[in-house]
């Protein structure tokens, strides 16, 4: 996204008049969850600064800030578990755009799945998908190449997911798969609108859009 997050991280860029992880917040209040944890890197102290203490959104949050180079996303949440709770809980990526209503994921129930992933159908920037879906049993199956979509950064984890590992850093999507081998994560696809918020181009055309409908 550089140079837009050269001096501001990416979940604050401005879109259709708000900062990107404020449509999330808003819309995860207007669900009924209000109580939130926000891991974060880069410029991290703008997005406390912006933010506060959630009071304005009329929600709770708390920060979990990773260190210097980050941790990646398994390394920043097994880090905020402290924060997060012994219950299941909604993770959403900071970048991107979705108008699915939340509280459909409220309604999901996870079982005895270590996670829930909401899948969208494959991007052109991502053409090959990330995993396999059949029967809401998500797999990293690549030979079923016409059954595969890509991960929304939306899901409902259990902390018990994170059992057997240690601080540091380490991708989500490494855990995901050890937990897919073990038919331990379902997922169903995102009825909704999705946009990956992830160049300057796909912003500008994701502002465009909600203008025009607006």
């Amino acid at each position: 996204m550089a140079p837009l997050t050269d001096h501001c991280p990416k979940p604050l860029l401005s879109l259709a008049g708000k900062p990107l992880i404020v449509h999330h917040i808003e819309k995860l209040v207007a669900a009924g969850i209000t109580e939130i944890v926000i891991n974060h890197a880069w410029l991290g102290e703008k997005i406390e600064t912006a933010l506060g203490d959630g009071q304005q959104f009329g929600a709770k949050i708390q920060y979990s800030a990773e260190p210097e180079g980050g941790l990646e996303t398994g390394g920043g949440v097994f880090q905020a578990l402290p924060l997060l709770g012994q219950e299941p809980f909604l993770l959403v990526n900071g970048d991107v755009w979705t108008d699915w209503d939340y509280r459909q994921a409220l309604m999901q129930p996870l079982g005895e799945y270590l996670a829930w992933l909401w899948l969208v159908a494959n991007p052109e920037h991502n053409a090959q998908g990330d995993f396999s879906l059949e029967q809401q049993q998500v797999a990293a199956d690549e030979t079923t190449a016409s059954k595969r979509y890509t991960f929304s950064g939306i899901s409902l984890i259990s902390p018990e997911l994170f059992a057997d590992c240690e601080p540091g850093f380490f991708r989500l999507a490494t855990l995901l798969r050890t937990a897919m081998k073990t038919a331990q994560v379902g997922g169903a696809l995102l009825n909704a609108n999705w946009v990956d918020v992830g160049t300057p181009e796909r912003l500008q055309q994701l502002e465009t859009q909600l203008k025009s409908e607006k």
